[in-house]
C-alpha cells in the first residue's frame, strides 16, 4: 500500500486573451490581484487568433493573451474554485452578455501544466464545482512534451518557453517551501 503524503503546493498561472488585451487586462488587473495575491510574472503578449476563430464572434478580431503568474503558491485542491472566481469575472465585465476577455487558471508543478475547463472531455478528470482539471503538457527530461489533445497554442515552442521562465520561478518557490516545511517537521520532533 503507497502512503499518503503531503501534497505539494503548484504555481497559479491564468492565460488572459482578448481581442484588446492590453485595456481589459488593466481592467481586471486588480480583481485579480485582489483574490489571488501579487502578479510575479507576465508574459510578452502572444498570438492567440493564428490557433482557432471560435472566440471571434463573441470578442471580435485580433486576439492575443498573456500567461500571468502568481507569487503565492496554492494547494492544486483549489483550482475548481479559483476557476468559479475566473468565470465571475469574465461575466462582471461583459457587454451585451459577450464576454471581452477570457481567463483561463491552470497550475504549473514541476511535472506538469493542467487548466482548467468547465467541458468534459475522456482525458479531463472532475474536480468538483462544474470543473475539470485538463493534464495540457508534460515536463519530462528537461521540455515540456504536449499530448495528441492539448490546445494547438500550448504545442507551440514560444508557449512552453513562457511556461518554462514560470516554471523557473516555481521552482525557486518550491524549494524556499520545502526547506520551511523540512524545518517545521524538525521543530515537531
Amino acid at each position: 500500500m503507497g502512503k499518503v503524503k503531503i501534497v505539494e503546493p503548484v504555481n497559479l498561472v491564468i492565460f488572459i486573451f482578448s481581442a484588446q488585451l492590453d485595456y481589459w487586462f488593466e481592467t481586471v488587473k486588480p480583481d485579480l490581484i485582489s483574490l489571488f495575491g501579487p502578479i510575479d510574472y507576465i508574459s510578452p503578449e502572444l498570438d492567440f487568433e493564428k490557433y482557432t476563430l471560435y472566440y471571434n464572434e463573441e470578442m471580435g478580431s485580433g486576439i492575443t493573451g498573456k500567461l500571468i503568474s502568481f507569487e503565492r503558491l496554492i494547494h492544486p485542491s483549489l483550482l475548481a474554485s479559483i476557476k468559479i472566481k475566473t468565470n465571475e469575472l469574465e461575466l462582471k465585465h461583459a457587454v451585451d452578455g459577450k464576454r471581452r476577455f477570457n481567463l483561463d487558471p491552470g497550475y504549473i508543478h514541476h511535472m506538469q501544466f493542467v487548466l482548467a475547463t468547465t467541458k468534459m472531455w475522456p482525458h479531463r478528470i472532475y474536480i468538483g464545482q462544474g470543473i475539470y482539471a485538463e493534464p495540457t503538457l508534460m515536463y519530462i527530461n528537461g521540455s515540456w512534451k504536449d499530448y495528441d489533445f492539448t490546445y494547438p497554442n500550448y504545442k507551440e515552442k514560444v508557449y512552453k518557453f513562457e511556461l518554462s521562465k514560470i516554471r523557473d520561478l516555481y521552482l525557486e518557490k518550491r524549494k524556499k517551501y520545502l526547506q520551511n516545511f523540512v524545518k517545521s517537521e524538525k521543530r515537531v520532533r
